[in-house]
C-alpha cells in the first residue's frame, strides 16, 4: 500500500490505548526489517531518519527505501524526519515526500521553539502532513544535540501552551527518559505524563525509549504516549548480528550474508516492542 501519515493512525490509538512504534532506520536491511516485523504482526508502524541518518545518505535513498516497503507491505507505513534539527530541513523532507515531520526547537529557548515549530507546522499542513514537535529535553545525546543542565521536563501548563499557539500535531515529552545508552534504570515520571494529558489533547510521544524496561512503556502507553521511539536497540541488534556472523565466519566477504543476520536480529526486536506498544493486529 502507499506510504501514509500519522494522523489516522494516531486517532485509532488515542481511541484504542495503544501506541506505534517508531523505529528509527539506518540501512536497506533495517527497514526491510522493520516491514517483516509488522507483516507478522499485523502492525501499523513509523520508519524515522535523523538528521546524522539522511546525512550520510540523502533524504531520497532512505525514501526510496521505506517507500519501496511500504508499496509491497500490506500493512500500513509512515516515513517521518525525526528530530529535524532545522526550518530547512524539515522543507527538504516535505518536498521529498515524507509523511511526517519532527522539528525539533526543544534546545532553543520557549518563544524560539514556538515559532519554529508554527512555521514548519504552517508549512506542512497545506499538504496534508503533520508535525511533531518536541518540549523540554529529553536526556543523553541525539545526533549533535545534547540535553543541557536546565530542568528538563515537561511543564503541563507550558506544554497547553505551546500546542495552542504552535498548532503542532503530536508532542514529544520529556518526563525522565534519555536517548543513548542508559547506565541504571531510568526514572520515569509518570504522574507528569498524566498531568500533561489531562491538559494536551494532541498524541503525545515518547522519546529515547530504547533500555526502558517494558513495563514502564506499557504503562506510558496507558497514561496516554500513542508514538514510541526506539533508535539506539536497534542499532545494538544490527551490529550483534554482524558481529556474531563474522565471529562464526571470519573469511566472509559477502555483505549479503552478515546484512542478513544483522537484519534478522533487528526484526526480532522490533516484534518484540511492537507486542509492547501494544499494535499488533492494529494493521
Amino acid at each position: 500500500m502507499a506510504l501514509v501519515t500519522t494522523r489516522e493512525l494516531f486517532a485509532d490509538a488515542q481511541k484504542n490505548s495503544y501506541a506505534i512504534g517508531a523505529f528509527n532506520v539506518e540501512n536497506m536491511e533495517m527497514v526491510q526489517a522493520v516491514a517483516a516485523a509488522a507483516e507478522e504482526l499485523k502492525a501499523p508502524v513509523i520508519m524515522q531518519t535523523t538528521p546524522s541518518t539522511v546525512k550520510y545518505a540523502d533524504l531520497r535513498y532512505f525514501y526510496a527505501n521505506v517507500k519501496a516497503a511500504a508499496e509491497m507491505a500490506s500493512v500500513p507505513i509512515v516515513v517521518h524526519l525525526d528530530h529535524g534539527n532545522s526550518f530547512d530541513l524539515a522543507m527538504r523532507a516535505l518536498r521529498v515526500g515524507y509523511t511526517s515531520i519532527m522539528i525539533d526547537g526543544s534546545h532553543e529557548s520557549f518563544a524560539d521553539n514556538v515559532a519554529v515549530s508554527k512555521a514548519v507546522a504552517d508549512a506542512c499542513h497545506p499538504s496534508g502532513v503533520p508535525v511533531e514537535a518536541e518540549l523540554g529535553k529529553v536526556g543523553g545525546k541525539e545526533d549533535d544535540l545534547e540535553a543541557g543542565d536546565e530542568n528538563p521536563y515537561t511543564d503541563p501548563q507550558q506544554a497547553k501552551e505551546f500546542v495552542e499557539r504552535t498548532g503542532v500535531d503530536s508532542l514529544a515529552v520529556a518526563i525522565g527518559t534519555a536517548h543513548g545508552v542508559y547506565k541504571g534504570i531510568p526514572k520515569v515520571d509518570v504522574d507528569r505524563l498524566s498531568a500533561i494529558r489531562e491538559v494536551v489533547s494532541i498524541p503525545l510521544v515518547l522519546h529515547g525509549t530504547s533500555g526502558v524496561p517494558d513495563d514502564i512503556v506499557r504503562e506510558c502507553v496507558r497514561r496516554g504516549i500513542c508514538k514510541v521511539n526506539y533508535a539506539t536497540d536497534l542499532r545494538i541488534a544490527f551490529s550483534r548480528g554482524v558481529k556474531a556472523y563474522m565471529q562464526e565466519d571470519p573469511d566472509v566477504f559477502d555483505p549479503k550474508k552478515y546484512n542478513a543476520r544483522g537484519r534478522e536480529e533487528v526484526k526480532q526486536y522490533v516484534m518484540s516492542k511492537i507486542l509492547v506498544c501494544g499494535s499488533d493486529g492494529r494493521g
